[in-house]
């Protein structure tokens, strides 16, 4: 016999142990990690197919945990092997055989029919950049700021140091390969930005970092609504840091970063 559960409205049986557990675990997952937010915990929708990567895992757990032991497991095939071989039980079978079919063609059809539904929220063009921000209590000009990593030399060193910030910081939401479909990406409104040719050569390095460092919240209110899900990374990377995933952004990406103007290093110098 299985093990028997203090809680009053947990059920006994192995088998509907199984039942519940799949279910919780499935609520969790798809709703009570969201949920999270309502009490202050920063959190994310969760992508379809993280809800599913999630459950196939805690279904391995949930069967571990039903054939401990031989008790348990054969207490919870009990209802199967009933349902499947048992002859009172044929309505059941004879049940079972046209319901299912019908529940996964609903889920196919669900799947796949056209909606019409409101297209997801097109990105914003650029906002322009302060002329200056205040980084960690350092004031930095803006306007004709070239990457001071690039006058250093050693850009190997860089790129490596950037790949390492890219992949521990920004991959799960702009993706492996730079496209804004990362993991959690496809769950925000608007989308992560694409590093691609419509936007990185179109930017100086300057107006990369500061939309890095300050994030969503630091947009200006003229553009709002942005939406920007971006967090503020001066919380949590250095100066350098910043800089060096840049380089590495746009190295990765095949692109050189736009070139100030003569009239944008004038005005850093005045």
């Amino acid at each position: 016999m299985s093990q028997r559960s203090g809680l009053p409205f947990w059920p006994r049986h192995a088998f509907w142990q199984g039942v519940a557990l799949t279910i919780v675990a499935y609520v969790l997952f798809d709703w009570g990690i969201p949920a999270l937010r309502f009490v202050g915990i920063p959190s994310a929708p969760v992508p379809n197919s993280v809800v599913v990567e999630f459950m196939f895992i805690a279904l391995i757990g949930i069967f571990m945990y039903v054939s401990e032991n031989e008790a348990r497991w054969a207490e919870f095939k009990q209802p199967i092997q009933s349902a499947l071989v048992n002859r009172d039980k044929k309505w059941l079978r004879s049940s079972l055989l046209v319901v299912l079919p019908l529940f996964v063609g609903f889920m196919t059809f669900e799947s796949t029919r056209p909606r019409v539904t409101a297209d997801i929220q097109p990105r914003s063009i650029h906002p322009a950049p302060p002329t200056s921000i205040t980084f960690r209590n350092k004031t930095i000009q803006l306007a004709g700021l070239e990457n001071p990593l690039r006058k250093q030399g050693n850009l190997e060193d860089h790129m490596k140091e950037g790949r390492r910030v890219y992949y521990q910081n920004c991959l799960p939401c702009h993706g492996d390969l730079l496209d804004g479909k990362g993991h959690f990406g496809l769950g925000f409104s608007p989308t992560p930005l694409a590093f691609d040719g419509g936007n990185l050569p179109l930017l100086t390095e300057s107006f990369v970092f500061w939309r890095v460092a300050k994030g969503g919240p630091g947009l200006p209110k003229e553009g709002t609504p942005w939406n920007s899900a971006m967090p503020v990374w001066e919380d949590f990377l250095t100066e350098d840091e910043i800089w060096s995933v840049i380089i590495f952004l746009y190295d990765q990406a095949g692109f050189k970063p736009r070139a100030w103007e003569a009239e944008g290093k004038e005005a850093a110098h005045e």
